[in-house]
């Protein structure tokens, strides 16, 4: 499967008031992982940066004035996104952004599925800070380097927030077998187009593995129960 994650970095809040973008970022991901495949570009505003918002990405107008403007590298941007599903964090602000840029030179709008991470880590943790930077703390991913905002790290990051916010290394994984037996039943009320292969533990396995756990002293998932 590949995913495309898709970060922008903009001269301001809205693109109704005139605001542009001046980076964007995209990581190449399959099957949740990354490939190396990258597109990076610096973009000319043709218009001011301001002052505030310089000291959030660190991009000026002069460093700005001299990169390609948005149109020269829009077909290059839509070849590598192709038609692959897009991971955005706060997918509203990015693609009411890139969808404006497309408007203003003649193009049409993504039409890219899209998983927004904001909704994810909202549902996953409500109440929580659903910031990148909260949820690298949450997950012990090394934000150090993150002095400023920028497109392309930040797309770096967010993909390994992603990562996690699907499950880590094993997405997925459960040994509760009434869980295993909902999924297999959803799974059957689909079309597949080859026959689902699964696999139970008999009741001799499970008692074996539950005598198992009951000779680990002090295990990690009852220590919160004692504190």
């Amino acid at each position: 499967m590949r995913q495309i994650v898709l970060d922008t970095e903009t001269t301001g809040l809205s693109h109704g008031d005139g605001h542009k973008i001046v980076e964007i970022g995209c990581i190449e991901l399959s099957n949740h992982v990354p490939t190396g495949n990258i597109f990076h570009e610096y973009l000319n505003p043709e218009r001011d940066v301001p002052e505030d918002v310089v000291k959030i990405h660190g991009l000026t107008g002069e460093f700005l004035s001299t990169k390609p403007v948005f149109h020269s590298v829009a077909h290059d941007l839509l070849a590598f996104i192709q038609d692959s599903q897009l991971i955005i964090h706060n997918a509203g602000f990015d693609l009411g952004f890139l969808n404006a840029e497309l408007e203003l030179v003649g193009m049409l709008p993504l039409n890219n599925s899209v998983i927004d991470t904001v909704i994810m880590a909202r549902k996953k943790y409500p109440g929580s800070s659903v910031s990148l930077d909260s949820l690298c703390r949450r997950f012990n991913i090394d934000n150090s380097s993150r002095t400023s905002h920028g497109a392309l790290l930040d797309s770096e990051l967010l993909a390994k927030v992603y990562f996690e916010l699907i499950g880590g290394s094993q997405p997925g994984l459960s040994l509760d077998v009434q869980s295993v037996n909902r999924s297999v039943s959803i799974a059957s009320a689909s079309t597949l187009k080859y026959p689902l292969r699964t696999f139970f533990p008999s009741p001799e396995e499970l008692k074996a593995h539950e005598e198992f756990l009951n000779t680990i002293v002090n295990p990690i998932w009852r220590r919160s129960e004692i504190s």
